[in-house]
């Protein structure tokens, strides 16, 4: 497959209609180590993984945990290496210029680190977060629904409280990194009575393998193949409250 690579000196007027000036020297050199390592680490396996529908997991989410390249921003007490969020973007620039090489980079760097990061509990954190770093494990956030889209506000997946327990229920679909994905943070309806949608909604951290969790199908796409979207299904999942 032939891509167009344009030169380092081409990226400004390319990836800008103004000059860019918030990359520093450091962030060029990163630049550069990052491309290196897209083009001779990755790149040669990119036709494969467009027609098998899913990448490598050992291959393209542990190499890019043992380079550094995920959860970058992430403070080094949290698993990161305490960068900054340009040079998080750089590397999601790098993938993009090279054909988008791979699976949902942006949903594991960008939302599922950030959302535990953010929201999560001590334990969570601890749980997760030096794993999704490393790419032990990989992410995915499932809100798309077959009769709702990406519309929140029409999902019908569901979780009702039994005891200290939820039990969740429900479908989702075109789910990025689901096929792989170890861990999904999934949006859920739990408060049908309430008057605003985004009042009554809330997130589950679900595990791969946690009885009543199932992947189907990888789903056929134009592009970005190699990015496995695919359905997941949650039939009477009971999910423990979060250690306070």
């Amino acid at each position: 497959m032939r891509r167009f690579r344009p030169e380092i000196s081409q990226a400004a007027s390319l990836l800008d209609i103004g000059t860019r000036r918030i990359f520093s020297e450091e962030h060029d050199i990163f630049r550069e180590n990052v491309r290196r390592f897209f083009t001779d680490e990755l790149a040669p396996h990119q036709d494969r993984w467009e027609k098998q529908g899913h990448v490598d997991k050992d291959i393209f989410w542990k190499k890019l945990g043992q380079q550094g390249y995920l959860g970058i921003d992430l403070p080094v007490e949290l698993g990161g290496i305490g960068g900054d969020f340009i040079s998080s973007t750089i590397v999601l620039e790098e993938q993009m210029f090279l054909g988008y090489i791979g699976a949902s980079l942006y949903v594991h760097n960008e939302v599922v680190i950030p959302y535990i990061s953010t929201y999560g509990t001590p334990e969570q954190k601890e749980k997760y977060l030096p794993r999704l770093v490393s790419g032990d494990i990989v992410g995915a956030v499932a809100m798309t629904e077959p009769s709702a889209g990406s519309d929140l506000q029409g999902i019908k997946t569901y979780a009702k409280k039994e005891g200290d327990d939820w039990i969740l229920n429900g479908s989702k679909v075109f789910i990025s990194n689901g096929y792989l994905s170890d861990l999904v943070i999934v949006a859920a309806i739990t408060d049908l009575e309430s008057n605003k949608k985004a009042h009554g909604m809330s997130l589950f951290l679900v595990d791969a393998g946690t009885p009543g969790f199932n992947k189907g199908r990888i789903l056929e796409k134009i592009g970005e193949k190699s990015s496995d979207a695919a359905e997941l299904f949650f039939e009477d999942v009971r999910l423990p409250p979060a250690p306070s």
